[in-house]
């Protein structure tokens, strides 16, 4: 595998946001969205064995003052997907008792997954540069406990989202649809979404879903890796 980075840190999407994590991220994008903010895992990396992914993530889960694991990792990119020895590192990390989650773009499908990994799944909007890459046989996977993420940047993307969880009964085929907005740019390269507008957006339609902010740009500098 070739691996950017692998760090404990609190989760900062997702139901899962504000829990203590340990953090995979797999090097390479087939994609490229106009506000992707992990553009440094598309090249580079460190070449590691399935073996040595897992000793470093038990290595960091049993790392602290109070010697309780921690039992959640998330594997994240990039894209994970595209990386076939991530089938065998999940299987591994589930044997041993982790509770898994993926984050992938929804352009790869999922099916390949163990079916008790927590499959977090975007659906790229307008805006992003890369609408209409999202695989639909996806939703024929997904269960009650996966999850659908929208990151808006526009009203056009609101629209986009909303029609499309409306379309395709998202809330009734998993756990969570979650609309989140665009941060901006550290360096002005995209402006960020107005969270508050997209708040009014989601309470004047009546939408079941929820608002998800990136919390771990609150709690560190926007810009950090490895947090």
């Amino acid at each position: 595998m070739v691996i950017t980075e692998i760090f404990k840190s609190i989760q900062g999407e997702s139901t899962y946001a504000g829990l203590p994590c340990i953090f995979v991220r797999l090097t390479g994008c087939n994609l490229r969205c106009v506000w992707c903010d992990t553009a440094y895992a598309f090249h580079g990396g460190t070449k590691m064995s399935v073996e040595e992914v897992f000793d470093r993530v038990r290595e960091l889960s049993m790392a602290g003052a109070m010697q309780l694991a921690i039992r959640r990792v998330e594997l994240t990119g990039g894209e994970p997907l595209l990386q076939a020895d991530v089938y065998a590192l999940a299987e591994k990390l589930l044997v041993a008792g982790y509770t898994v989650l993926i984050e992938t773009s929804g352009e790869r499908p999922v099916d390949k997954l163990p079916r008790e990994v927590v499959k977090i799944v975007d659906v790229k909007c307008p805006d992003s540069g890369e609408a209409d890459t999202f695989d639909l046989a996806n939703l024929g996977v997904l269960d009650g406990k996966d999850e659908i993420k929208f990151v808006i940047s526009s009203r056009r993307d609101y629209e986009f989202a909303r029609e499309f969880t409306v379309r395709h009964r998202l809330p009734e085929r998993v756990h969570q649809v979650i609309f989140s907005p665009v941060t901006a740019d550290p360096e002005g390269a995209w402006p960020g979404m107005n969270a508050r507008e997209l708040a009014e957006w989601i309470l004047a339609d009546g939408l079941p879903v929820r608002l998800g902010m990136q919390l771990h740009k609150f709690i560190w500098d926007p810009a950090m890796r490895g947090v």
